[in-house]
C-alpha cells in the first residue's frame, strides 16, 4: 500500500497552498502590536536611572535577589573556605 505524497512545488492545488500560506502568514499578526518604538523611547531617555533599572519593578527585583544571591554566596565561599583552612583539633 504505497500513497503518493505531493512535494513541496509537484501537483498539489493552488488552493491548498494559498490556504497554508494564509493561515502562517496571518496568524500571529492579529494579536501583537509592535511596542518597540515606545520601548526603544523608555532606554533611550536621559532621565538619570541606570539602563538595568529601566525595566520597572521586575527589573529591580530581579538586580536586587542578583546581589543578594552574588553577595551571600561570596560571603559563604569565603566561610567554608576559612572552616577548611582551620580544621579542629583533635583531643
Amino acid at each position: 500500500a504505497h500513497r503518493n505524497l505531493c512535494l513541496p512545488g509537484s501537483s498539489e492545488s493552488p488552493a491548498l497552498r494559498q490556504i497554508g500560506q494564509r493561515t502562517i502568514s496571518t496568524t500571529s499578526r492579529r494579536h501583537l502590536q509592535n511596542k518597540v518604538p515606545e520601548k526603544q523611547k523608555l532606554f533611550q531617555e536621559d532621565d538619570g536611572i541606570p539602563l538595568y533599572l529601566k525595566g520597572g519593578i521586575a527589573d529591580v527585583l530581579l538586580y536586587r535577589a542578583t546581589m543578594v544571591l552574588g553577595v551571600g554566596g561570596t560571603a559563604y565561599a569565603l566561610y567554608q573556605l576559612a572552616v577548611a583552612a582551620f580544621p579542629k583539633k583533635q583531643e
